[in-house]
């Protein structure tokens, strides 16, 4: 068994104020922390990953590629199929902090720079 602690990570900025940590994986699926700060965006993007995730803290809107937007707060959870077009925007006032799981693992994202 691997147990990995978020204290034993150090988060990298993917892009401007969106910090993610890489926590515990296996060959088919890992976790990943996150916190976006007031005003971050990412941008819209897609990867073959499933993406499954939980929001702890703040509010979250996810901008899809119709352009359709879906707003998660504390205690929502989300699924995005693979290949599902999505950027995300945090619109509110506090950090938003949550965990996404992916599958396979993804371990560094493609609109990072």
């Amino acid at each position: 068994m691997d147990r990995v602690s978020i204290d034993d990570v150090s988060p990298t900025e993917a892009v401007e104020d969106v910090h993610l940590a890489v926590l515990a994986g296996g060959e088919k699926m890992n976790v990943q922390h996150f916190r976006i700060e007031p005003g971050a965006t990412v941008p819209v993007h897609e990867h073959p990953h499933e993406q499954v995730g939980y929001i702890v803290a703040g509010e979250l809107t996810f901008v899809l590629g119709d352009g359709d937007e879906v707003v998660v707060e504390p205690g929502d959870s989300y699924s995005l199929a693979g290949g599902e077009a999505h950027g995300a925007e945090n619109r509110g006032d506090e950090p938003v902090v949550g965990i996404d799981v992916f599958s396979p693992p993804r371990d560094d994202a493609p609109w990072r720079d």
